[in-house]
């Protein structure tokens, strides 16, 4: 059997308030995910655990991103995730605070013949 690519999803999340690089991340990810009922897996009689997820997530600083809470995020499977410089920062009139937004793509594959 080979990995196959099978769907991308992709999504847009933002934190209004706080520069929060992480809460924008997670909330691209769960848009990404979130408009859509993958049945492929199932279709092709495999368990939806089965499902490896490749995730991307672009943000101003993709040092301050927390993986792990990006990777909670999966509801089934097993994933990755790689941060990259991407997304945008707004700052605010007075400079004191920043509007955070992430931009998500998430790359199901399966273990087909």
């Amino acid at each position: 059997m080979t990995m196959k690519r099978m769907v991308l999803e992709i999504g847009m999340g933002t934190d209004i308030r706080g520069a929060d690089h992480t809460k924008a991340a997670v909330r691209a990810l769960r848009d990404a995910l979130w408009h859509n009922s993958l049945t492929v897996a199932g279709a092709l009689g495999l368990d939806a655990d089965s499902m490896q997820v490749s995730v991307t997530i672009g943000v101003p600083q993709p040092d301050q991103v927390d993986k792990r809470a990006v990777l909670a995020v999966l509801p089934h499977g097993t994933g990755t995730v790689e941060v990259v410089h991407g997304g945008l920062e707004i700052p605010n009139d007075q400079g004191t605070d920043a509007t955070i937004m992430a931009h998500a793509a998430a790359v199901v594959y399966l273990d087909v013949a």
